[in-house]
């Protein structure tokens, strides 16, 4: 079967200017990881320039191997390494000297850890709002197995955004997603966020892998109904020829339809939704720019209680 041809609007354009060469530069002088580098994200440049809000930028924690191997992505499996206890300073301080104001912080699964690594998640949060309260914090974090107290020690450090990816449609899980996933147990951490915390619950689709429209409806309907608040949508891009291969390439118009559904029919507080959209993509900008739709300050986003 031949590979379909990438079109036009997925053309990318290399990262550049002083601002990029800046948070490189600290990166690795701190020795740290991000997702945007490690996944090879085609958004790197814009989302840490910040031109119409605040930057954002997605460090990755617990390391560089996942203990799963998702058909999907490019970050290298097994051969797990020893935690570095100097990662949640290494990375507080990082976040300070460039000046962020709006942090992703994500990780590898890491199945082979007693707490999944929830507890490094907990201090680098921890040890980021020391610094600086003002410092919004999103965390990208895996299932954890479903287990609700490691869920409930990444609520405990209080970030400001919790998200977790369910990726894909119901159908499509198994193919798409290491077997140790699935739809309900990423479903049920969401619906944790949502009840137990005052944080803002946060998820992401990836269209192009053989999903039906109706699916991606049904599974937006099953996430708004535990109480997520923000969804991205993007397209997904076989990262080398040992990976999932693209079904289709969606375009354009229906990721604004999708778009338009989520925000104005579902009533998610934004929705991200384009072609190179991923699930950290100016995740800053965009959710200050939803609070000031919903006229609330970061405060009282902080101490927004659900109904």
């Amino acid at each position: 079967m031949s590979r379909a041809r990438k079109p036009e609007w997925l053309k990318m354009r290399p990262p550049s200017g002083e601002r990029f060469t800046e948070i490189k530069s600290t990166l690795r002088e701190h020795d740290l990881h991000t997702v945007c580098e490690e996944a090879s994200c085609p958004n790197l440049g814009e989302c840490w320039s910040g031109r119409n809000g605040p930057g954002t930028a997605t460090f990755m924690l617990l390391g560089e191997r996942c203990s799963r191997g998702c058909n999907f992505c490019d970050v290298e499996t097994g051969g797990m390494d020893p935690l570095d206890p100097d990662e949640p300073v290494n990375v507080a301080q990082a976040v300070t000297e460039i000046g962020l104001e709006y942090v992703v912080l994500t990780s590898v699964d890491r199945d082979d850890l007693s707490d999944q690594g929830a507890g490094q998640f907990a201090q680098t949060i921890r040890e980021i709002k020391t610094r600086d309260p003002s410092i919004l914090v999103e965390v990208l974090v895996p299932d954890f197995q479903g287990e609700e107290r490691l869920v409930r020690k990444i609520i405990d450090a209080g970030p400001d955004v919790i998200a977790h990816n369910i990726e894909t449609v119901e159908r499509l899980q198994w193919p798409v997603r290491d077997r140790r996933a699935g739809y309900e147990q990423s479903l049920s951490v969401l619906e944790q966020v949502a009840t137990e915390s005052d944080a803002y619950a946060k998820t992401s689709l990836m269209l192009g892998v053989g999903e039906h429209h109706h699916e991606v409806y049904q599974t937006l309907r099953d996430l708004r109904a535990v109480g997520v608040d923000v969804v991205t949508l993007g397209q997904y891009l076989q990262p080398s020829r040992s990976h999932l291969e693209v079904a289709d390439y969606v375009h354009p118009d229906v990721f604004d339809t999708w778009g338009r559904v989520a925000e104005e029919e579902l009533d998610f507080l934004y929705c991200a939704s384009g072609p190179m959209v991923r699930s950290s993509y100016r995740a800053g900008e965009l959710f200050v720019e939803a609070l000031r739709r919903e006229d609330l300050s970061i405060e009282q986003a902080r101490k927004r209680a659900r109904t």
